[in-house]
């Protein structure tokens, strides 16, 4: 099988493109990336050290796509994936890259009549709708009710039904726009498509920063003593996400790249869920306890733009599809970023510091 991986020097899809590479060593892989993002361009020796090809190129430009080889399969893992991007009045970069980025993807898989698996991202669902659900207090965590105002969500988390009218971020609607063009290649083209929507995302090599990347970043500044700060939602910390490590994502996309034709046409929601997910609060608690080290943590009261309260991913549907489900629970993903960060250090030290 040939495999063209976009963002693939990224941390989703060089750690995509790694596994895939020691699982099937006679497969080519091709990395396409732009070298954006800081910390990506220590991928490129891995990569290469693993027997991937890389090419450094930009989804947004077609020119790119004419110079690349026929493959079987394309993972879309290339993004601008800020929530914040784009709010400060400039969307250019983002639209250019999620949006019409993705079109030059699909039209190189339809060219090459390859199978399309697109990673896209639980910020498809609306910000106020999901503010406006039913929660209870508890110590550490907010907790999503089973009684709720709205279709597609319990306390188990959010499911694929969950309403999508209203405002989500631009990083968001440029996500479910593309999700809404490979639809319509997957029925009037007949090209084989799955999106994935992610939770959040995490485990080694992640360059973690305030607005992605959060899990790293928590962890990273309790490694080099660093300060953090709870922020929104009273400064208590509660506010609560489900993490998915990254080899477990692998997992998945291992499964649909041999198996397409049971969940073509499909969008599942991939996440972590209830059993993989932690509060603000939660997760310092297990920082402390893995790395050792105790920091300050400052309070700020007030909430961020286009921050919300607690997501969980209703991973029902995927599981009953596929059989997968998420294997690597909060301590185990601390643990494995943390030893991470200890064979690394010299490296990650002026990028994550």
């Amino acid at each position: 099988m040939k495999i063209l991986i976009t963002g693939g020097a990224g941390f989703v899809g060089s750690s995509l493109a790694i596994s895939l590479k020691s699982s099937y060593p006679d497969y080519q892989i091709f990395a396409l990336d732009n070298l954006k993002r800081r910390g990506s361009e220590l991928n490129i020796a891995r990569l290469k050290q693993a027997g991937i090809d890389f090419v450094h190129g930009d989804i947004r430009s077609k020119e790119d796509f004419d110079a690349l080889p026929a493959v079987d399969a394309v993972i879309e893992a290339s993004a601008e994936p800020s929530v914040l991007a784009g709010l400060d009045g400039t969307p250019d970069y983002l639209i250019n890259t999620n949006l019409f980025g993705t079109v030059n993807c699909l039209n190189y898989a339809l060219k090459h009549k390859a199978s399309f698996i697109f990673l896209s991202t639980s910020r498809v669902y609306p910000i106020k709708t999901i503010e406006t659900l039913n929660f209870e207090e508890a110590e550490t965590r907010f907790v999503l009710s089973d009684d709720q105002p709205v279709p597609g969500v319990s306390s188990r988390g959010i499911a694929e039904t969950f309403p999508l009218d209203g405002a989500r971020s631009l990083y968001g609607t440029t996500k479910l726009a593309s999700e809404l063009i490979i639809q319509e290649y997957n029925e009037f083209y007949g090209l084989k498509t799955v999106i994935n929507r992610c939770g959040v995302i995490t485990g080694p090599w992640q360059m973690g920063k305030v607005d992605q990347g959060v899990m790293v970043l928590w962890i990273a500044k309790h490694y080099f003593e660093q300060s953090l700060a709870y922020i929104g939602y009273g400064g208590t910390g509660k506010q609560t996400r489900d993490m998915l490590h990254i080899a477990d994502l692998y997992r998945l996309v291992d499964w649909q790249l041999h198996n397409l034709d049971q969940v073509n046409g499909e969008i599942l929601n991939a996440g972590g869920g209830v059993d993989s997910s932690a509060s603000l609060q939660e997760l310092t608690t297990i920082c402390q306890e893995v790395t050792g080290k105790t920091i300050p943590i400052r309070q700020v009261t007030e909430n961020r733009a286009a921050d919300i309260r607690l997501y969980i991913t209703d991973n029902t549907k995927v599981t009953q599809m596929t059989g997968w489900k998420p294997e690597l629970g909060i301590r185990e993903i601390v643990t494995d970023i943390t030893q991470w960060l200890d064979e690394n250090r010299a490296a990650l030290e002026p990028i994550l510091k």
